[in-house]
């Protein structure tokens, strides 16, 4: 997140804006964008024919469309947007699905990013056809704007159900259930038309993996840590998962111990299972997993007190809500106008705002780790689940020294594997749902866990 030491009032809407120009310019530069700023060199897909058909019924007007694709990186966008603009057309052509030119989605992203990719990069995603959401919150504004998208685009919708990246290409966040609700709405606004296009909901799984085992680079990279943590830094000669595994789990130790005694000594918090506790499981990988999970909620408990908040839900729910108090102290409504307030009240108000920023850094320690189980690595044991674990760390170090944790390191050249799932469809669902508000609620809880299921499958 970008230094913020004054208070400034309320972020702006980003309408979509939609321009062809920009995104055959986007289009015809994204292959070779991706071959020089990412470590992806090839992008494979299974079920795009099932993809070109239903892209197909939507071009004529018989459904409508909304790809809930994972999103464990932040290169999930970039292979989204290759299907849709490279191979996509591939496969329509080779089976004679007829689709017309341009194929593109609309999509929501957070209202956050431009704050810390930079104010252009709210331009770049506007022009593509892009709608901002204020996670954490009712964004009324929001929620409209991409609930007429859904119904009256040009273009299929996109979204993320977990709502953020993980790291995790093989673990799935919990999922939200905005997407379930827009589908629900788009229904609905679709019956008060009078049209009789169902709608319908796609499970897109992306998976990486590396063209070859990057033992080496995971060497080096643990060797940083091991610095960074205060660890005598260890040589392998043999760069392996024996050989460097319990190298992991010593940072891992290391890691926990610091952070336990700095939030015991310098925030007063009371951590019940940290290594001296006597109820440790004897098993390494358990004991981590354990202590991992009460430093989180520990953690968490420090910008919740600052915001005066009760730790409700899972870390993914109580992130959501820290994010969006801090967002509440720092852009203000009463900010609108420049001479609402006193000078000694705007002084206080940026004093208020550069505290809310600086508090929930805590939170953003905590939203690297939201999905880590603690046993991922020995669960299955490969060198993705292992660099995708060290990576996670150093994320976590990097924010902690004050680093750009966004650019990470790439360990070694990946291929991405997309696999388009079985489709939702809502026509006999919402039947049920508008029958009662009980009904809505239920159904809405009931397509969000179907989803999951599809999307489990995809893993």
């Amino acid at each position: 997140m970008p230094d913020i030491n004054q208070a400034q009032p309320p972020l702006e809407f980003i309408p979509a804006q939609y321009t062809p120009w920009f995104h055959n310019l986007a289009k015809t530069c994204l292959p070779n964008w991706m071959r020089w700023k990412t470590a992806i060199t090839k992008v494979d897909a299974e079920n795009v024919e099932l993809l070109a058909n239903l892209y197909h019924e939507f071009q004529n007007c018989r459904i409508r469309l909304i790809f809930a694709f994972r999103h464990p990186k932040v290169e999930d966008p970039l292979c989204i947007s290759y299907l849709l603009s490279h191979i996509l057309p591939s496969i329509a052509k080779e089976k004679k699905i007829p689709l017309r030119p341009p194929l593109h989605t609309h999509f929501i992203y957070d209202r956050g990013i431009p704050l810390w990719a930079g104010s252009q990069f709210g331009w770049v995603l506007s022009h593509l056809g892009g709608t901002p959401i204020q996670r954490g919150k009712a964004d009324w504004t929001g929620l409209r704007a991409a609930r007429d998208l859904f119904v009256n685009g040009r273009f299929p919708m996109t979204a993320a159900p977990e709502g953020a990246t993980n790291g995790l290409s093989e673990v799935m966040s919990p999922f939200e259930p905005g997407i379930a609700q827009l589908a629900f709405w788009c229904a609905e606004d679709l019956q008060k038309a009078g049209r009789n296009e169902d709608v319908v909901i796609v499970p897109i799984g992306i998976k990486y993996s590396y063209v070859d085992e990057p033992w080496e680079a995971i060497a080096t990279l643990l060797s940083e840590l091991e610095a960074a943590t205060g660890l005598l830094v260890k040589e392998s000669k043999e760069k392996s998962l024996k050989t460097l595994y319990p190298r992991l789990l010593e940072v891992a130790e290391r890691f926990l111990f610091v952070m336990e005694d700095f939030y015991t000594r310098f925030y007063h918090q009371k951590i019940t299972l940290n290594r001296n506790s006597e109820n440790l499981p004897v098993d390494r990988n358990e004991a981590i997993a354990i202590r991992l999970q009460a430093l989180l909620d520990t953690i968490l408990k420090v910008p919740e007190e600052y915001f005066d908040l009760q730790a409700k839900g899972n870390l993914a729910d109580r992130c959501r809500r820290v994010e969006q108090a801090g967002w509440n102290y720092i852009f203000r409504e009463e900010l609108k106008d420049e001479k609402s307030l006193s000078a000694v009240e705007k002084y206080l108000s940026d004093k208020v705002a550069e505290e809310a920023n600086s508090i929930m850094w805590h939170m953003r320690l905590v939203e690297s780790f939201v999905a880590v189980s603690g046993k991922y690595v020995k669960e299955k044991p490969t060198s993705e689940r292992f660099a995708e674990t060290t990576i996670l760390i150093w994320d976590i170090l990097t924010k902690i020294k004050g680093g750009n944790a966004f650019v990470r390191p790439i360990l070694g050249k990946q291929q991405v594997k997309i696999t388009i799932g079985e489709p939702l469809s809502l026509s006999k669902r919402y039947e049920v749902y508008k029958s009662s508000r009980l009904a809505a609620r239920q159904a809405v809880g009931d397509l969000t866990k179907d989803l999951e299921i599809a999307m489990k499958k995809l893993l």
